[in-house]
Order: C-alpha cells, then sequence, then structure tokens
C-alpha cells in the first residue's frame, strides 16, 4: 500500500504521543492518535491508563466539528467492543471521519480485524500498515502476551567488567553508579511487573518499588504513581509477611510450590502455587500463568541462579547490563549460573541492539535473536 510523506509525518507523530503512556497503560497497549484535515492537525491524543478513554477518543474531543470527512492515524487498530468504554471504531464512525490510517492490526482476540471491518462496513476508507515496525516497538509485552501467551521478559544484571555481579562474600552494593541506579528506577517505572525471588528480598531488604524521586515519569490520573505489580518467586514459603517488602503501596504475587503453604495473609498479596520440583518452579509454567493475570512484561531482577534458569529456560527476551569500569576477579560471584558448555554452539546468540554511557557505566541491551551469517 502506497502511503504519503505527510502520512509518514502524522503517524510518526501518533508514536511519539503513544510513547508518553509507556508508565501508566498497563496492562493495556501504548497508543496514539492524531486527526488531519485540509493539511492541519486538529486533534491528538494517547491512551492514559486502563479503563480510561482511549487515543482516538483524545482526539476526537480536540477536533470535535472538526473531524468531520478528516483522517485520522492511529498506531492499532481501533477497538470494537464492549469494555470499560466504548467501542473506538464505532467512535469514528459517529464523527464522520472519511479515512482511517492504521499502523498495524490488534493481536487481542477481542478486536483482531473486527474495528476494520466495522469502520469500512461504515463506508469509512482504511489503510493499514504505516510505520508497523514501530508502531509493535511500542508494545512488546502487550504483544507477547497476546501472540506468545507469555510475558516480555527483560533480565536486568548490574555487574563489572568481568562480568561480575558480587564479591565472593556476597557484597555488591553499589557495583552500578548513581546514574545506573537511577535508570533502573526508570525502566522499573516503566514495567508491569517486577520478578524476583524471596532470596533477593530476605539478602536485600528489598521494596522492589519505584522511587520517583528526579524521575521524569507520568502519574495516573489520580496523581498517584502506577507501582509495577511485585512478582515474588517464594518456593518453600520463606517470607513471613513482615518485611519491608509488604510495606510498600502495590500489589504483590508470591508464587510458591505445591508442597508449601503461606503462613500469612495480606490485603496486597495473592498467592499463586505452582509445580515444582528440586531445580525449582516450572518457569514455562509460570509465565503462562502470569499471561493469564494479564501481565504484558517482566524486569527481572535477582540473582544468578535465577538469571542462569530463566536464560536456559529460553524464557529471556532481552538483556540489560548495566557494566562498571571496575574488576572483581574469577572469585567473585559469576552474572548467571550456566552449564558447562563444551561447544561455543551450544551459547545462546544475541544481538545487542543499544549501548550507552551513563556516568561511568555502561548500558549494554541485547536481544536474543539469531545471529545471521555473514
Amino acid at each position: 500500500m502506497s502511503f504519503t510523506e505527510l502520512d509518514h509525518h502524522y503517524m510518526a507523530r501518533a508514536i511519539e504521543l503513544a510513547h508518553q503512556g509507556r508508565f501508566t497503560t498497563a496492562p493495556n497497549p501504548n497508543v496514539g492518535s492524531v486527526i488531519v484535515r485540509d493539511g492541519q492537525i486538529v486533534g491528538e491524543g494517547f491512551h492514559r491508563q486502563a479503563g480510561g478513554p482511549h487515543a482516538e477518543v483524545f482526539a476526537l474531543r480536540q477536533a470535535e466539528h472538526l473531524a468531520l470527512g478528516a483522517t485520522c492515524y492511529v498506531t492499532l487498530e481501533p477497538c470494537s467492543h464492549y469494555g470499560r468504554t466504548g467501542p473506538c471504531a464505532l467512535a469514528l464512525v459517529n464523527a464522520g471521519v472519511k479515512k482511517v490510517i492504521v499502523a498495524m492490526l490488534d493481536p487481542n482476540p477481542l478486536v483482531a480485524g473486527r474495528g476494520i471491518e466495522l469502520l469500512k462496513d461504515a463506508g469509512i476508507e482504511v489503510a493499514v500498515g504505516l510505520l508497523e515496525q514501530q508502531a509493535r516497538a511500542l508494545n512488546p509485552g502487550f504483544l507477547s502476551r497476546m501472540e506468545r501467551r507469555k510475558p516480555y521478559v527483560r533480565l536486568k544484571l548490574a555487574s563489572s567488567l568481568d562480568g561480575r555481579i558480587a564479591l565472593s562474600n556476597g557484597k555488591s552494593q553499589w557495583i552500578s553508579s548513581v546514574e545506573s541506579r537511577s535508570d533502573v528506577q526508570l525502566m522499573r517505572a516503566q514495567a508491569h511487573a517486577i520478578l524476583s525471588t524471596a532470596t533477593t528480598v530476605l539478602a536485600d531488604n528489598a521494596r522492589l518499588t519505584v522511587r520517583a524521586d528526579a524521575l521524569a515519569i507520568s502519574f495516573l490520573e489520580d496523581g498517584s504513581l502506577r507501582q509495577p505489580i511485585r512478582v515474588i518467586l517464594d518456593r518453600r514459603c520463606k517470607l513471613t509477611g513482615q518485611e519491608l517488602l509488604f510495606s510498600q503501596n502495590g500489589p504483590i504475587v508470591l508464587v510458591h510450590a505445591k508442597a508449601y503453604t503461606p503462613a500469612f495473609e495480606h490485603p496486597q498479596v495473592r498467592f499463586i502455587a505452582l509445580d515444582a520440583d528440586d531445580s525449582g518452579l516450572n518457569l514455562n509454567e509460570l509465565m503462562a500463568v502470569l499471561a493469564k493475570e494479564q501481565i504484558n512484561d517482566l524486569w527481572v531482577e535477582a540473582g544468578a541462579v535465577l538469571a542462569g534458569s530463566l536464560w536456559q529456560a529460553g524464557l529471556v527476551d532481552e538483556l540489560i547490563v548495566y557494566q562498571a569500569p571496575v574488576l572483581l576477579g574469577d572469585k567473585a560471584k559469576a552474572m548467571l549460573q550456566l552449564p558447562d558448555y563444551t561447544e561455543l554452539a551450544q551459547a545462546q546468540p544475541f544481538v545487542w541492539t543499544s549501548v550507552q554511557t551513563l556516568g561511568p557505566d555502561l548500558k549494554l541491551i541485547a536481544r536474543l535473536e539469531p545471529c545471521l551469517p555473514e
């Protein structure tokens, strides 16, 4: 399908708008919309939080009567079903827009082409596929949950230059810099959920919450900060409910083995029992359960054991390493616990996608994609 330079410009603006919802929309996707009439933008909007109006509705409100005969650019197919809000496709029909340009179809089975069909049935011209890859990049977690039935997993590690995360005595505060730790808070704030373990919680007295001081992040409409869901693997039910973790606002999911019973109740905590063996909880089952819980993406902050287990299970989608310019030596603790490979071909390949400096540190991002031969 042929799109003009102006079409690209307006869709790029819609993608820019969608990005503004990244701190608040979970479990919904980030979506942006632009309405154009006679070569002028007359309405803009983005989805701000679940349960609130969608991007198209905000854009239509701004455009008012100028939406009649206009073109709507939207990063995700307009919804066609009644949820907590009405169908956006119907709102566009009622507003009298002439054309709708969509970056990508919605993989949600409640929509999945029905929004496009509703628009076409009303006589509206529809074009799909403009800047689709850029639109997909807005919502890796939502797309992963819909298309793969698992959350998108980002594994975060803070390491020395020689790939160590702690001294042999366990001390690790602080390998990374203040700048890196601030960036971690920013990444946490964008995550739908944080995955960690009871071992990490007990060792660090961890809260695993977002501390918004000096961070440029968006708040919910009531002025509160959306805290990621904290998913804690506590196979043997070691946590007591008295840890600092439980004194912080925000939902918690405690995952334990079926053979164990939690010794406490807490108003913010949901308990989930999974199959387990000597090696730990069934991580593939965990991902399927979390997807059913509508969790889009996981930001993993844990030790070498869980990091290695996720890696070996092929569940890590993105590796994020904050690397400090120090050397800790071969007796220090490794980043991941992995098997003793005997062939280089056994090591899982990945592709670096980003390298940036944060103070004295490097932030390295890699995706687990096949390395194509030259």
